[in-house]
């Protein structure tokens, strides 16, 4: 495992452009539920397609609200894990060595990457620290009160129900977040894919891309996925484990050069 964990540390500092995609399972490491988990996964005891969709969300937007205020709750108690702190270090690490190009992707809709300390990162299906009118979209700020409510607030300007920012069945992916994400896919040199089975379409294009456009692609997961048969190096293990030694192979390596 040294071995290969060395090899990827060269293969992150050699690169210039550098992609970091993540996925449920980073965010599982912290204590939140994932939707595919057969015994306490977050579709059990509700029908997917009445807490996340915009059907369900008319004829019950209480349910709705209720549903993610109690997500949300989850959330907040759980803390980043070190997982996300090694990727925060990771890009600090290597864009101060050798000045790369660090963009992190989330198909995660909670805010564990922005609070371990991560910038600027794209969110492929929302954010649940968002909240947007139904509506004309304009952004609403949640108050203590909104959290305990048993319907969702109304939008200062056009009256309708607010909603989370999070993409719900049906519906496509924020356009823009979506290109940023494809045109870093396209030109980076490495992709480090951590913690996603690779089975939600069309974030699951991504790592893909990178490798149809000759980036080097690096699978840290426990189980073998998807993106494995494209992947150059694959590194079993939990992101919380994997990761911080990854970063420290990494730091070997830019602070002694030539061994």
């Amino acid at each position: 495992m040294i071995d290969i964990l060395r090899h990827s540390g060269e293969l992150l500092v050699r690169a210039r452009r550098v992609v970091v995609f993540t996925g449920a399972g980073i965010s599982a490491e912290s204590g939140i539920a994932t939707f595919r988990d057969a015994q306490d996964g977050l579709w059990m005891g509700v029908n997917p397609s009445t807490v996340a969709s915009q059907n369900g969300f008319s004829e019950d937007p209480g349910l709705v609200w209720r549903w993610y205020m109690h997500r949300l709750a989850d959330i907040t108690r759980v803390e980043p894990n070190p997982g996300h702190i090694a990727i925060v270090d990771l890009f600090a690490l290597v864009r101060r060595a050798v000045g790369h190009s660090f963009t992190l992707v989330t198909q995660n809709i909670d805010d564990l990457h922005e609070r371990a300390g991560s910038p600027q990162v794209l969110h492929l299906h929302g954010s649940l620290a968002r909240f947007r009118c139904n509506r004309c979209r304009s952004i609403h700020h949640l108050q203590d009160m909104d959290r305990s409510a048993s319907l969702p607030p109304s939008c200062l300007l056009c009256g309708e129900f607010v909603r989370p920012d999070v993409v719900w069945f049906g519906e496509t992916l924020p356009g823009q977040t979506f290109a940023e994400a494809t045109a870093a896919a396209r030109r980076c040199d490495l992709m480090l894919v951590v913690g996603t089975s690779g089975l939600v379409y069309p974030a699951n294009e991504l790592p893909f891309i990178a490798h149809a456009s000759g980036a080097t692609v690096i699978d840290v997961n426990p189980e073998p996925t998807e993106f494995s048969r494209v992947a150059r190096v694959y590194l079993q293990g939990r992101a919380g484990t994997v990761l911080p030694a990854l970063l420290e192979e990494t730091r070997l390596l830019t602070e002694n050069p030539q061994t």
